[in-house]
Order: structure tokens, then sequence, then C-alpha cells
């Protein structure tokens, strides 16, 4: 039973989730309150360690130090009182739904990778952008690298999202995974432009050279220089690539509870949908950041609600 400091640290967690989490927060409101709280505490945790490695107007070694400060208070926070409302909610998520420290740990070293001056699996290159300045470029070196990362970052988050969800077929962790690296690869082409600015290739060095495309060239292409044939031949092989993952979701669905199948129809709708607007146009990941108009999220939202409303009436 919740006591009124939990269910304030759960409302704490919703309006992180509300104002920040956009394409996750249309899945959450198709269901139940408590897995839909679950789920806010999840993301308002992701969404902490996101924004502590993502902040630019820190040094690098001052975005290591703060993670650093950060894990080791929710680390305490598991076995001690705290006032911290996000690791409140968390420690009840993790006790309502058997979510197991292991997958938050990875999760954390997920985020981290990205402060790690050279991450294993990817090589540094110095390069000149079209004003003849040095940049730093880090790229993967091949799709195996690539795929850990995704694992690290994407489906660890679909291995606790499906423990909220509710399962009992294990074939579910597996298929969570695959439709994990789907999610994270579909975000990486909607990313190309503003990754490469941040020095941040994800089309590994080993598609690149598939298709002769130099990390070089790709920079050159997101600060305006004309896009090639071989560019958009990358940019379909690593959208099929992801469309194929895809697959692992529409079984993933039936293998989850009746209440939380819609929620995750609603989640791939948008990011297949998403992938789908890129397939029409490759091209526009190298102008800027590719996104599905609101009033096509709010359609699926709306299918969604009505299709969790039918489930929990047949229930």
């Amino acid at each position: 039973m919740s006591t009124p400091e939990i269910t304030a640290a759960y409302a704490v967690c919703r309006d992180i989730a509300k104002r920040e989490a956009k394409n996750f927060y249309y899945a959450f409101r198709v269901l139940p309150q408590h897995k839909s709280d679950a789920m806010c505490a999840v993301y308002a945790f992701m969404r902490k360690a996101d924004d502590l490695a993502d902040d630019e107007s820190l040094s690098l070694e001052a975005r290591r130090d703060a993670m650093t400060a950060w894990t080791a208070a929710w680390r305490e926070s598991r076995t001690s009182p705290t006032n911290d409302p996000v690791f409140l909610a968390l420690k009840d998520t993790q006790q309502r739904f058997e979510i197991p420290d292991d997958l938050l740990e990875q999760l954390v070293a997920g985020t981290t990778l990205d402060l790690n001056p050279q991450p294993e699996g990817v090589t540094t290159l110095v390069v000149q952008d079209h004003r003849c300045f040095d940049r730093t470029l880090q790229v993967y070196d091949n799709f195996a690298a690539l795929h850990h990362y995704c694992y690290l970052v994407a489906s660890v988050v679909g291995l606790v999202c499906i423990r909220i969800f509710g399962y009992k077929d294990r074939r579910a962790e597996q298929l969570a995974i695959d439709t994990g690296v789907a999610f994270q690869l579909t975000n990486i082409l909607r990313d190309v432009k503003e990754d490469a600015e941040r020095g941040r290739i994800y089309l590994s060095a080993d598609l690149l050279s598939e298709h002769g495309v130099t990390p070089e060239h790709l920079l050159a292409v997101t600060e305006g220089k004309a896009s090639s044939p071989a560019d958009i031949a990358l940019l379909r092989g690593f959208e099929k690539h992801a469309q194929t993952l895809y697959r692992s979701a529409d079984e993933l669905i039936p293998l989850l509870d009746p209440d939380s199948r819609a929620a995750m129809r609603v989640l791939v709708r948008i990011y297949r949908g998403l992938l789908n607007l890129i397939a029409e146009e490759p091209t526009a990941v190298f102008r800027g950041r590719v996104s599905m108009p609101t009033s096509r999220k709010l359609g699926i939202l709306l299918v969604g609600m009505v299709q969790s409303m039918k489930a929990r009436r047949s229930a």
C-alpha cells in the first residue's frame, strides 16, 4: 500500500515524464495506473542519468564526477532512507515488479558509455570540417560493437519495461532485446546530424566502408554538402535492418499481459512510424532531426486508449 510520501514521489516522476518523455509518455497513458506510475519512475531515473551524461555546459571530467556522485547516491538509497523522490519511486517500483538492480546498473553503464574518452569498440578520428577546422569524430568500429551499445542503452530498457508490462513466456525477453535495438537504430537514423555535430557517428565503420562512405564525407553531408547515391544506400540498408527487427515487436506484444499490450502497440507504432517517415525521405536526416507530427501521435494514442479500455473490460 502506497504511503503519501511514495504517492508524492510518483507524482514528481510523472511530471518529469510528461514534460520530457515525448514518445514514451503516449504509451504510459494507456497503462493501468500502477503500471503507468512505475514506467514514469523508470523514465525519470533514465532521464536524470541522460541529463548528467549530456550536460555540455560541463566538461567531460565534471560530467563523469557528477555521474559518479549521483550513482553512489542511488546505490545508497537501495538500502537506506532517501529524500530523493525519483529514487524513492524507483525503489517502490523495483519491489512491486521484481526489477533486479543488475538491469538498472546496466542501464546506467549504457548511459555512461559516451562519458568514456575512448569507449571499447570505438575509434577516434581527427578530420577537417567544411571550414578546414580539425574535428574529432568517434565512430563505432563495426555493427557488433554498435549492437552492444544498443543493448545497453535500449534493450535493457526493454527488459525493465516488460517486467512492468507483465509476461510469463521467457521468449519475451529476447524479443524485448531485439525490439530495443530496433528502437535505438531508429533513434540513430533520426539523430544523424545532431550526433555528428557532437562528434559522434553511430553508423558503424564497417557499414560506411561497405557503401564507400567515409566519416569525413558523412560529416560534410550533415554540414550541407550534397548527398550521394551511396549515402542514400547506406541509410536504406540501416533502415531495412531496423525494419527486420520490428518483427520481434510484433511477436512480443501477444506475450505481454493483456492490460499492457495497447501501450506496447503505441510505442511500436510511433517508433516504426518514425522509421517509415525516414524511409520516405532518407536524406532529411542530414538536415535535422526527423519527427512524427503530434497529430499522428495523438491518433495512435486514441487507438491505444480504445484498445486498452476493451482489454480491461474483458479481463
